[in-house]
């Protein structure tokens, strides 16, 4: 637990700090800082606690070895020593498990955010726009047996009730910390209801997953905005073609271009498409951060070709296949229809395993 132990020692030092700065008057002229310092402290408070706890113990067990390399042996102090030296330790690493899992558990509260999802046909025509709209399906039916909320942003649809884009948010608990794993391109094998032959058909769909910023992480400046309206085209609506109700943002600084037509109301979709910009600005901020050598949500999005796969639906075999974790489930039957809990559970695991290793 080396660096685990750095982590913790940093965080206490923070905590003390946290401490002495609340405890000035000063800091009360900043509500906005004030705010987010006792976040922190709380957020804190218990990890410390935990901590001071297992400094304790090894405290304990260093006095105990002590004991137990000065007395005899084979003296009944020396017998107590040693039986009581084996508790502390047993609960030494307990305190251990405790203690990775509450900074694990750190990190998850930072993924508890709403999302905004995207997906897009790709390679693979008619198909690939069907197989989108099951995905699309797919997710409602997840969210929905969470307790989220989805509302669609921006949709454009293909033929035969396909999907060739769709904007739409989820908002409910820990949201990105779940649909985060599914970024990236989805392979799908199966026989089209347009083939006539028999044919097993590949496609492929993509997924991107941005957590839906606060308005304190992105200052968007009114003067950097470009904002045209125009009238909504495309399949579905009765309004669609009737107002100039649709609704182009641009950041200008970034260039990032975000559209909204889906609601009648003007007003509607410029909220809309500012929560869409709001998302893509966080993380392209977080990007630039970390250094990334590539974007991320290029990354996420990929190019649509079916090469650059995550995941493979094989309907004929009723089997899934995440290929980043290596793990074949023959139930997709069930998972196409929103049950992902066994898949999203593993790719939880694996992903806290990395993290884990991480800090060691």
């Amino acid at each position: 637990m080396g660096k685990i132990f750095e982590v913790l020692h940093k965080k206490k030092e923070r905590f003390k700090t946290l401490e002495k700065e609340l405890a000035s008057p000063d800091i009360l002229s900043n509500r906005e800082e004030y705010k987010n310092k006792v976040k922190e402290y709380a957020a804190l408070k218990e990890l410390v606690s935990k901590y001071d706890g297992y400094l304790v113990l090894e405290h304990e067990k260093s006095e105990l070895e002590k004991m137990i390399a000065e007395e005899n042996k084979e003296s009944e102090y020396a017998y107590l020593a040693k039986s009581e030296l084996e508790n502390v330790v047993a609960a030494m690493q307990a305190k251990e498990k405790e203690l990775e899992d509450h900074l694990l558990a750190g990190d998850d509260n930072e993924y508890d955010r709403n999302v905004i999802m995207e997906i897009r046909a790709g390679t693979g025509g008619v198909e690939a726009g069907l197989f989108a709209s099951d995905l699309y399906k797919m997710y409602v039916r997840y969210a929905e047996s969470k307790d989220w909320k989805v509302s669609v942003m921006s949709l454009s649809e293909t033929e035969k009730s396909g999907i060739k884009e769709i904007i739409f948010s989820i908002e409910g608990k820990n949201a990105f910390k779940y649909l985060r794993f599914e970024m990236g391109t989805h392979r799908v094998q199966r026989v089209p209801e347009t083939e006539a032959s028999g044919r097993i058909h590949t496609s492929a769909a993509t997924v991107a997953v941005l957590p839906e910023a606060e308005d304190i992480e992105v200052d968007i400046k009114p003067q950097d905005l470009k904002i045209d309206s125009y009238r909504s085209s495309g399949a579905g609506g009765q309004h669609v073609n009737v107002t100039d109700s649709a609704i182009r943002i641009t950041h200008l600084p970034t260039g990032v271009v975000v559209c909204c037509q889906d609601e009648r109301s003007q007003n509607k979709n410029r909220l809309k498409a500012m929560r869409v910009l709001k998302a893509r600005l966080l993380e392209k901020m977080q990007d630039d951060q970390t250094k990334a050598i590539s974007d991320e949500r290029k990354k996420q999005i990929g190019s649509g070709d079916r090469s650059e796969k995550i995941r493979t639906y094989n309907f004929q075999e009723n089997r899934i296949t995440d290929h980043r974790i290596n793990l074949s489930l023959y139930n997709l039957s069930r998972i196409i229809e929103g049950d992902l809990d066994e898949l999203i559970a593993a790719l939880s695991e694996e992903d806290r395993k990395i993290r884990l290793a991480a800090t060691k």
